[in-house]
């Protein structure tokens, strides 16, 4: 069974939240503030964290921020707000997802468990029948074991990140439309899906890229989608 922590300042959000992943068969732990919930953190398991980006005191931008120095746990951020520049912030931080304000909670229901089903996808070696190592010049995919490493460097990607990037090498020189890596990557439908993945792909150049302008794995083709270049 996996525990929620769910962050927002608005008591009322947070139980309605409780009651819908309660009713899912998920452990949920509360908090209503940034700070609360990384003493929380540190004090139990948590499987997966939502968190309101509007708190006063330690907001969700800047929990965001310290759970990322020490943990890639799945990240869902909430949003009062449905600007996409809001949304990019919470992806740039490090958060996996987000859904705005006022939300459909079986939406939300449905979101966490596809977050939980690749996180632990990615964590759960032992569940893995035979392994495959992908190389494309420097960069190295291990995904028996889970691992990235540029020359020899490894690399830590969350498991959004770690799964496009995957895709991409295990079809080195096959260039992929943005709707494509939503749907393949998300699972669903893909609509107003560019900020998304292009925050995702940005995050990904910035860490295997030694100069993510200049980028010599990762290439987008204007017009087109994205592709890793064949070494």
């Amino acid at each position: 069974m996996s525990t929620i922590l769910v962050c927002d300042d608005d008591k009322q959000i947070v139980d309605a939240i409780d009651i819908y992943l309660t009713g899912e068969g998920f452990d949920v732990v509360k908090a209503y503030d940034g700070a609360e919930a990384l003493k929380l953190l540190e004090s139990a398991p948590i499987d997966l964290m939502i968190l309101d980006v509007m708190m006063p005191g330690l907001d969700g931008i800047r929990t965001t921020l310290k759970v990322r120095e020490t943990s890639s746990i799945p990240i869902i951020i909430l949003s009062a707000k449905s600007e996409d520049a809001d949304k990019i912030l919470g992806l740039n931080i490090g958060a996996d997802d987000y859904i705005t304000k006022p939300f459909n909670p079986l939406e939300l229901v449905a979101r966490v468990k596809s977050q939980l089903r690749r996180y632990t996808q990615l964590g759960n070696v032992t569940q893995q029948t035979s392994g495959q190592v992908y190389r494309c010049g420097g960069l190295q995919i291990n995904d028996d074991t889970k691992e990235v490493t540029v020359d020899g460097d490894p690399i830590k990607l969350t498991p959004i990140e770690y799964n496009i990037l995957l895709l991409l090498v295990k079809n080195a020189g096959k260039v992929f439309s943005i709707d494509e890596i939503y749907q393949q990557i998300w699972n669903e439908e893909a609509i107003g899906a560019d900020n998304t993945v292009a925050v995702h792909i940005r995050h990904i150049r910035e860490k295997i890229e030694i100069n993510p302008r200049d980028p010599r794995y990762l290439k987008v083709v204007w017009g087109v989608g994205y592709k890793i270049e064949k070494q």
